[in-house]
């Protein structure tokens, strides 16, 4: 026993040690989709804010492909000392190991560091398209089953779960096309190849506005301040599609628990500062920050919440 208790103080010494040193040299965050997607855009705030409170540079290294699996494998396959970490989302964390079968991670390979941001989703089509109402778009899809297309970055990802439960409830026959990643998935509306998607406001807002999407309704309780004029799904008959998106920040399991403490202190102090308050704000997002153990039991109802849904669905990927 007492060899244990010196045992452990050492290990507790040896960390405090390591962490009064860190970082010394810049900081990659893995992001496990492509860029221009909803996680690569909230990533890049984040990264852009962290060095004014580390003292060092942060970069982005994209790493996409396999429903999210690649980037994260790698994430929790680097060295646990804090210069390799991932900004990653429900998708990536939770969904993926869920439905891939040989995923090679689940959410307890990494350290919970920060819960970063979150943002709604929201139903949006191709301008061209005569929807201009939910109601619209069940009508047709009732009346032509299987001529509609919704694209989404991948099996298994927070916007193909959450189109399911639409078409589920909805009683609507709609078609999935999978692409590599939510940025290319958003921009098949664009161009016409698709009719449909549900994306984060955060990406989706310069492209309504721009009048090349028509959002139909917020994927959540309520409406969001930056499209105040579209319904929530609860207001048109669907109170169950209120799924948000969130991006959290997270380090190789064995990173030692002082230097989770110091990025954990750094993320709060940039979701709270002003600039990177501004940048989410525009984006249409909320800045979140907490304690480790707050993502960790933020995870773990995500989880709860997601899972019976994926079983029901029957998603599996060899």
């Amino acid at each position: 026993m007492r060899r244990a208790a010196i045992a452990a103080a050492l290990l507790l010494w040896a960390s405090a040690a390591f962490a009064q040193d860190y970082p010394t040299r810049p900081i990659r965050i893995i992001v496990p989709t492509p860029a221009g997607g909803p996680v690569d855009v909230m990533a890049r705030v984040l990264a852009n804010a962290l060095p004014a409170v580390l003292g060092q540079n942060v970069f982005i290294e994209n790493k996409p492909g396999a429903g999210n699996t690649i980037g994260s494998r790698a994430a929790a396959a680097a060295d646990p000392d804090g210069y390799t970490l991932m900004v990653s989302a429900a998708s990536g964390l939770i969904m993926s190991p869920m439905i891939h079968k040989n995923a090679g991670y689940d959410a307890s390979s990494f350290a919970a560091i920060a819960l970063v941001a979150e943002t709604p989703q929201v139903l949006v089509v191709n301008a061209q398209t005569p929807f201009k109402s939910v109601a619209d778009l069940v009508a047709y899809s009732k009346a032509n089953p299987a001529k509609l297309d919704y694209s989404t970055g991948g099996i298994g990802t927070l916007p193909h779960l959450n189109t399911e439960l639409f078409k589920s409830v909805s009683g609507t026959n709609i078609v999935h096309v999978p692409y590599k990643g939510g940025g290319p998935a958003l921009m098949a509306v664009v161009a016409g190849e698709t009719q449909m998607i549900f994306d984060t406001v955060s990406t989706s807002l310069q492209l309504i506005q721009d009048g090349k999407l028509r959002a139909l309704a917020i994927v959540g309780p309520k409406r969001s301040p930056e499209l105040p004029d579209v319904p929530a799904m609860p207001e048109i008959g669907f109170p169950s599609v209120t799924s948000g998106a969130w991006t959290a920040l997270m380090a190789p399991r064995d990173t030692p628990p002082a230097i989770i403490a110091q990025l954990n202190a750094a993320t709060n102090a940039a979701v709270q500062g002003g600039a990177m308050k501004a940048a989410l704000s525009k984006l249409g997002a909320q800045p979140r920050g907490g304690a480790p153990q707050d993502l960790v039991d933020h995870i773990q109802r995500e989880t709860n919440k997601w899972k019976p849904i994926v079983a029901a669905l029957n998603l599996k990927v060899d």
